[in-house]
């Protein structure tokens, strides 16, 4: 399922299938996407920070257009202890490879993998990041 934003409308809250992973798509190209996920942090459930959630940069292709300072995707990424993945959406092999990473994430976010959780995942996440 795909929301602009957040809060979710509340009146299909009783159809509305449980939620295993947020991911939030930032185009380094619009200052209004990383914007649009800033005010919807407010709304997640902090219990989804705890590996449910990570953020998907797009257009990382084409960093001379860039609009949003990677520092501010850095202090996302530490301020709600969540992943950060980049992809480039124009490239059918980046973007394929892309959504095999974020299935295998849902996977793990949903406990369909024996013996890995969202939060050791995302742990392992944070941890590669900094090497």
């Amino acid at each position: 399922h795909i929301a602009t934003s957040l809060p979710l409308p509340s009146e299909r809250d009783h159809l509305r299938p449980r939620i295993d992973m947020i991911v939030f798509i930032i185009d380094i190209q619009s200052k209004y996407s990383l914007t649009t996920i800033e005010a919807s942090l407010a709304y997640v459930d902090a219990r989804f920070f705890l590996g449910k959630v990570c953020f998907l940069v797009t257009g990382v292709g084409r960093m001379n257009c860039c609009s949003i300072d990677m520092n501010a995707i850095w202090k996302l990424r530490e301020d709600y202890c969540s992943p950060v993945l980049f992809g480039e959406l124009e490239s059918e092999e980046i973007r394929v490879a892309t959504a095999q990473r974020l299935l295998r994430m849902l996977q793990i976010c949903a406990g369909h993998v024996p013996g890995v959780s969202a939060l050791s995942f995302s742990t392992l996440m944070r941890i590669s990041a900094y090497d």
